[in-house]
């Protein structure tokens, strides 16, 4: 077996009039995040970093903005076809860990819950996914809290 790793980062702008969805999970909160799909910068960031470990292209390949038919979609589906590319390949999800920056809600209560869904939605154990969240400090983009931000490390094993 040989064994690779993938990055992934996301940033949505916070939206009024929008569920905030992270991590699979709706989070009550006075505002959502702009996007095509729900939006859900965590899981955009985990399957990115799923598809970099195997060098496939982007989730914005996979489903882009342009696609009207895809407009609202669930990103645990997008996780689900990266989990679906990594397995054509004969490859394993070993595990996932992420780091949310949002200055606002406090992300933590629902991390559990966002650890189930994402372990679901790759076809993996909740032990294998890892969620942290941080500030920005009050700097920034996050820091002025107009949006959130995501980054994901993944690995992968592959057969030889």
């Amino acid at each position: 077996m040989r064994y690779r790793s993938g990055i992934g980062y996301d940033v949505h702008a916070f939206a009024e009039g929008r569920p905030l969805v992270i991590g699979g999970v709706t989070i009550p909160h006075i505002r959502g995040l702009s996007g095509h799909s729900d939006a859900d910068v965590l899981s955009h960031a985990i399957a990115d970093a799923v598809l970099g470990a195997i060098g496939e292209r982007d989730i914005g390949y996979w489903f882009p903005p342009s696609d009207d038919s895809i407009e609202g979609i669930s990103s645990l589906v997008i996780l689900q076809k990266a989990a679906e590319l990594v397995a054509a390949q004969g490859g394993v999800i070993e595990n996932v860990d992420s780091s949310l920056i949002a200055e606002e809600p406090k992300m933590m209560p629902h991390v559990p819950m966002m650890k189930e869904k994402i372990a679901a939605a790759l076809g993996i154990t909740a032990d294998a996914v890892g969620i942290k969240a941080t500030t920005n400090e009050a700097m920034g983009f996050v820091g002025r809290k107009e949006g959130i931000a995501a980054t994901a490390v993944a690995s992968i094993r592959l057969p030889e």
